[in-house]
Order: structure tokens, then sequence, then C-alpha cells
């Protein structure tokens, strides 16, 4: 059964983490602002679900301020290093996905915190990261997830993060007091000494001397070049609502142009749930896979052509191609799908809608120099093919799956969505909005609704339509019946990802739905 969902008639934060969301909820209660408070839940996450996401990884931030009235991205993804190229992996089929050697991108987190307060905040670093301080210095209670988790990958981890999440060797239980102290000293390093701290002191210092015992190749002056970067999000209009994501080299574009498609259909003749809907979804968002995976690199090393492929006559020439009753064929990469997606919405009508990830579970499975950072993975997706339009290069932005939403409505915030998922995240998040839009549903029934994903996992020789049996044996069999290779997966599968929303009503309430998949929670006050 669905839960209803929470409402807050002045503000509301959703997160993975009851812990992160309580974090947040806390800075709004003591005078900060939705900025304030996406920073705190930001920070908190890395401390409470490590095994997702950390000061060693990315971030994207879609932001609303009410004073200027518009929405803004920033880019808070990192770049390989000066002295990272295709011949450093001379012999490897490709760049390994853990190890030291893996972490070839500048983590970007710190700096996006640095970038959001300093430009929207009203209270300091120091004042935002105490929960997140408090929670790594004096413990919490590890999550069922990190434990799954650290069964799936602890193998992977280097001992230095072994004896952090394994310690004394073992698995910690779920429920389990867990500390970080190691952890808790950088974010006091950070929050004493801000973003400089940690890209020009002694936090950089300290990862690229523990890379560097280790085979990897990261270097101070990396960490010292990086700035993120404060951008126009892009953007479509669908059925009355303007849809925003970050501009490349996050995949979000490809969400609008499924959104593009969609347009092209009338979904009063189409059953939610029904066979029509799956397989319509489906086949818009291959249609813009097919683009996003010949173009989707960093925009400054090769052009992408957003004017085309976010077009509405090209969208209607994409949905003219799609077959009713026949899959097309289509085949791409895994990625990495483990991420933490939140939001925020304060009394003052601001608004966060973030994500951020280490890629893969435990990233790297590396945190150097006794810093209890564990640094990210994301560099491994750079291609090794010189013709590849992703190939790795130095100082390059790799192709990123984080892609944040914000759709609003007469030009303020009306939905606030997203997900942790890799290839899922377009998916989810076009099955969230069709949902709201076109059935009514409020965020929890969104959420709660059946999932799929398609694609190709880890391993895996072909690429599969993973859908979680609730849809119902009848519905399957006609996905299968029209080419789709259907794998029926367990009700609320942990692969179809952690979705997260907040919607703002004509009241201005705020509705919060929140996935049961995880550990999250939704605090309206």
């Amino acid at each position: 059964m669905t839960k209803r969902p929470v409402i807050g008639t002045k503000t509301m934060v959703v997160s993975p983490h009851y812990l992160a969301s309580a974090a947040g909820a806390r800075i709004l209660q003591k005078g900060g602002n939705a900025f304030d408070a996406a920073v705190a839940v930001s920070a908190a996450l890395a401390v409470v679900y490590p095994h997702m996401t950390g000061l060693g990884g990315d971030a994207f931030w879609l932001t609303y301020s009410a004073d200027e009235g518009r929405v803004q991205a920033y880019n808070g993804s990192g770049r390989s290093g000066y002295g990272v190229h295709r011949g450093r992996f001379v012999g490897e089929a490709a760049i390994p996905r853990r190890g030291a050697r893996s972490a070839v991108t500048v983590p970007g987190m710190a700096d996006s915190w640095d970038a959001v307060l300093s430009r929207y905040g009203r209270l300091s670093l120091a004042e935002v990261l105490e929960a997140a301080i408090d929670y790594a210095s004096t413990g919490f209670p590890l999550s069922p997830d990190q434990h799954a988790n650290t069964v799936l990958a602890g193998a992977s981890l280097s001992p230095e993060a072994a004896a952090i999440y394994m310690p004394g060797g073992r698995i910690p239980k779920a429920g389990e007091k867990f500390v970080q102290k190691d952890l808790a000293r950088s974010l006091s390093i950070l929050a004493s000494g801000g973003r400089d701290a940690f890209y020009k002191g002694e936090i950089a210092g300290a990862i690229c001397d523990g890379l560097a015992e280790a085979g990897g190749y990261l270097l101070r002056e990396d960490f010292a070049d990086h700035r993120g970067n404060w951008c126009e999000p892009i953007r479509t209009d669908y059925h009355g609502y303007t849809v925003h994501q970050a501009p490349p080299n996050s995949q979000g574009f490809a969400a609008l142009m499924a959104l593009n498609i969609l347009e092209k259909f009338d979904f009063s003749g189409i059953q939610h749930g029904s066979y029509e809907y799956y397989h319509l979804l489906v086949e818009a968002i291959k249609a813009s896979f097919r683009d996003r995976d010949s173009v989707l690199t960093d925009p400054e090393f090769s052009e992408i052509p957003l004017n085309r492929l976010l077009d509405k006559t090209y969208a209607a020439q994409l949905a003219a191609l799609i077959s009713p009753r026949s899959a097309a064929a289509l085949s791409s990469e895994p990625t990495g799908r483990d991420t933490a997606y939140a939001a925020v919405v304060d009394a003052e009508g601001n608004a966060v809608s973030f994500i951020q990830s280490l890629y893969f579970e435990f990233g790297s499975g590396a945190a150097p120099g006794g810093t209890g950072i564990l640094l990210q993975n994301r560099g491994s997706f750079f291609s090794l093919d010189p013709a590849a339009v992703n190939t790795l290069e130095p100082h390059k932005r790799t192709f990123h799956t984080l892609m944040p939403a914000m759709a609003c409505r007469d030009g303020k915030p009306a939905i606030l969505y997203g997900t942790q998922g890799g290839e899922g995240q377009p998916q989810t998040q076009t099955l969230l909005l069709t949902r709201m839009l076109h059935y009514g549903m409020n965020p929890q029934q969104a959420v709660d609704e059946p999932r799929f994903v398609w694609g190709r996992t880890w391993g895996e020789p072909t690429q599969e339509l993973t859908v979680e049996s609730r849809v119902g044996d009848a519905v399957l069999e006609e996905l299968a019946a029209a080419g789709h290779k259907v794998r029926k997966a367990a009700d609320y599968d942990g692969l179809a990802g952690h979705a997260h929303v907040i919607s703002i009503d004509d009241n201005g309430y705020r509705s919060g739905g929140t996935d049961p998949r995880c550990d999250g929670a939704a605090i309206g006050w």
C-alpha cells in the first residue's frame, strides 16, 4: 500500500537517509535557507551514506533563488589530471574500475559546497557542516543499505579503506554504531579552512601522496586548479511546465529529449501501468540514448549539438520512428549506479535539487592518506579508444550520469525530482514526471509505483529491460512479445534506484515523497 506523502506548509527536505534529512531540517529551523540546508544534507550524506557519496566524489546542482527569480546550474564535476592520458593504460582494455589508478578525476563536491554557500547561503560552512562532523566523530547507526553494499563490494576496498568500513576485518551489521574519525578530521579541516584547505592544503597533499604510493596519478596542481562552474540550465517545455536539467557533461539532455518525444503522444488514451505506457517510455528513452551515447562528453573538448537534439521538430521525427508493437534495437555501455539525490525547499520560495555520487558503490575503493575520504572512480568511464567522443585526455571531464531535475510552472519551482541509478536516472525521472502530470499522482504515489530499468549491467552480454514483477505477468508477456528482453525483478528492487520528489501546490504547500528502497525521509515544517 502506498504511504501518504509528507506535507509541509513552509519547508520540505527529502533525501535517501533520514539523518541527512534531519540535518537539513535543523538548519532551516535555526534560520538557514534552502541553500544552507542543501549543503548540510549533502555533507551529512557524505558521512551516513558513504558507499554512495562522499567528499571524494562529484555533485550537480539546480538552484532557484526567489530573489533572482531564475534557475541556475552548478557543475561540480572534476577533471582528469594533467598527467592522466591514454598512454598510462597501454595494453589494458579499459581503465581499471577499482583501486588508485581508477580515481583519475579530481573530486568536485567540496568546491560545489563553497560555490552554493558563497552565492546564496546565509550561514557559514562551519555551521552547515556541524551535523556531518558530529555523525562522523560520534557515530550513527549503520544503515541496512551500507551493510548490503559492503557485503557486495567489501572485497574491492583498499587495505586503508577496508580498515574503515570493515573494522577488525568484519562487516558491521545494520544498526551498529559506525564511527569515521579520519573523515571527521577532514571535515573539520574543511570547515575551519574553507575550500582551499581541501584543494590547496593539507587534505589535497595527503590524498596525492597516498595516491602516488598506490600507483595513482593525481597531483597537487590538479587539485589546486580545480573549479566547478555556474552555468545556464538546459530546458524544454512539457505540458505547461518548463523542465530544467544541468547541461553537458551531464546526461540531463537525454531526459529532455525523451519528454519532447513523449509530447507527441496522447496520454489520455494510454492507461497507466499498461503495456502501451511502459513500451512508449522505454522506446522514447532509447531514442534519446542513441544520440546521448554518440555525443556526450566534456563540451570543452567536443561540440554537443544541443540546439538540434532539443528541437521539437527533431523530436517529432524520433517519435514517428517508434513502433507500437516492436522494440527498437540499441546497444549501450553499462554505467555505475550508486548515487544520492536530495532536494530542499524553504519558506521563502528558494529551492535546490541536487545529486552526488562516487560512481560505483564505494567508488574506487581507495581512501588514501589517512583522510578517511573515499575517492570516486568516475574517470573509469572514459574510453581508451582515441576515436571515441569520450576518450581519455588530460584535464577533461567525462560523460556524467548525474542529473538533478526541476520543473517550473509560471516561472516558479513546482516539482523537484531525481534518483540514484546511472542509466536509470533519465528513465525513472520520466516515469515520475509522467505519473504526476498525466495521471495526477502525488510525489509518494509516483515514487511507489513499479519501475523499470533498460540497459546492460556490468558483466551482462545483452541489453535487458528489467521490470519489477508488480507490473503483472500480462504486461511483461506483451513487452517480451514486442521484442524486449524482459527480466523480472523483485518488488521494490534496488536496481530501480532511490527516487525522491518535492512538489509545490497552488497553496504553497510542499509535498515530499521518498523511496521505500532506501533509508530516506521527507521532513516538512
